[in-house]
């Protein structure tokens, strides 16, 4: 008996083990194929009709053309960076946030090929502020313009020649209402030979395009100056002198691989003789509130040179005098060889606002010889009622009453000292 029952007793727990193994074996092998097991997604992005596309293109075109008249550009996000999310920040500002992947970004203003290459508008680029800043050249003429004239020049050091090209010339001012503008081109300082181009029929704003060269030696360029003069030749063939622009070219650094273009506005020529020693152009202007004094001598005409060759140099001496004491005194460059030199320097000079009642400008110009004395060739004084009368003293109190303008003016030269 006892051996029957050890028999059933064995039986029983074998049995038990061979369930718990079983269900051991079980649930192994269900946590095994849920490890292997997934979920598939819903798609978030609703599935819309064909109406519901067509309805969004046209919205999206409504946006597009708003956009349009706004001159502004869509900025457009790639179909490769839809799985990020973004957040508004402003009414067209998002920022990109990292958090659920599987989220689908609100997208904003929709582009017409969105149902088509999955992209969308974030907002808008103004072209506005990536153009390149706008020549004004031929929009702003200043009060009393009587034309603007535009040229290129660019020397060749191996053959010494100076190539000039008249490009154009705009809003002319002819005495008639039809004009036949051209122009003699002049290199100073001789004023002998010129160089003309085509005449152009009935314009105001005639296009030349045309290439002049002179030969000029590189020792000597920097001492010459570009001279224009703008005709009109009426049905008479008569010419008249619409207007000039001198250039020097000493300021310029002319070289083969610099094409330098450039414009200047006319200038009416002073169809006044010279005085008796010659006459001297040149601007003044009062700085204020930096207290400084500023002379630009531009040009000499009509000067009686002792000896007129290479070798004479003529030059302007600006001195500041204040109870007639000397102050301070500068020099332009002497220019070589020419009763009409033209110079375009500048000059500054410390005065007080006080002391401007007291304070002369004396502008001389000389003539240095080798080997010799220098020679005073005229000279002319500025300033307040205390040292001068008529047109100085009238160029002094308009400097004074423009300031931080530049006054210029012509002035005839004197010998007394």
């Amino acid at each position: 008996t006892e051996q029957a029952v050890a028999v059933a007793g064995g039986i029983i727990g074998g049995i038990l083990l061979f369930v718990l193994l079983g269900i051991t074996a079980y649930l192994l092998w269900k946590k095994f194929c849920h490890l292997f097991s997934y979920e598939k997604l819903i798609n978030p992005v609703k599935t819309t009709n064909a109406n519901a596309i067509f309805q969004d293109q046209a919205n999206s075109e409504i946006h597009l053309k708003s956009t349009s008249r706004s001159r502004s550009v869509p900025f457009i996000i790639p179909p490769t960076l839809h799985g990020r999310d973004w957040i508004h920040l402003t009414n067209e500002e998002q920022v990109q946030e990292d958090r659920d992947p599987f989220m689908t970004p609100q997208s904003g203003p929709r582009s017409s090929f969105h149902s088509l290459a999955g992209a969308y508008v974030v907002g808008t680029i103004n072209p506005d502020l990536y153009k390149f800043p706008e020549d004004k050249s031929e929009t702003d003429f200043p009060d009393g313009s009587i034309g603007r004239l535009w040229f290129s020049i660019e020397y060749e050091q191996e053959s010494e020649r100076l190539l000039v090209s008249l490009i154009k010339v705009r809003k002319l001012q002819p005495p008639a209402d039809s004009c036949s503008p051209f122009v003699k081109i002049y290199l100073l300082p001789d004023e002998r030979s010129y160089l003309q181009s085509k005449t152009k029929r009935k314009t105001l704003n005639p296009q030349f395009d045309e290439n002049f060269v002179f030969q000029v030696s590189s020792k000597m360029l920097l001492q010459r100056t570009l001279k224009f003069l703008v005709y009109h030749v009426d049905k008479q063939k008569k010419h008249h002198l619409l207007g000039q622009v001198i250039f020097p070219l000493k300021n310029e650094a002319l070289t083969e691989d610099n094409k330098l273009v450039i414009w200047r506005d006319l200038e009416k020529e002073n169809l006044e003789p010279p005085s008796e020693h010659g006459d001297i152009q040149f601007s003044l202007s009062y700085n204020d509130y930096l207290g400084r004094l500023t002379v630009v001598v531009l040009r000499a005409r009509g000067l009686k040179l002792q000896e007129e060759s290479p070798a004479v140099g003529v030059y302007v001496k600006v001195s500041l005098m204040n109870h007639n004491k000397f102050i301070k005194s500068k020099k332009t460059a002497a220019l070589l060889g020419t009763p009409n030199p033209v110079y375009n320097e500048t000059f500054s000079f410390k005065a007080d606002q006080t002391e401007l009642d007291t304070a002369s400008l004396s502008l001389s110009v000389l003539q240095s010889n080798k080997g010799e004395k220098t020679l005073l060739l005229g000279r002319v004084v500025v300033g307040p009622f205390m040292y001068t009368r008529g047109r100085e003293l009238e160029h002094w109190n308009e400097m004074i009453s423009k300031p931080k303008e530049l006054v210029k003016r012509w002035h005839a030269l004197c010998h007394s000292t």
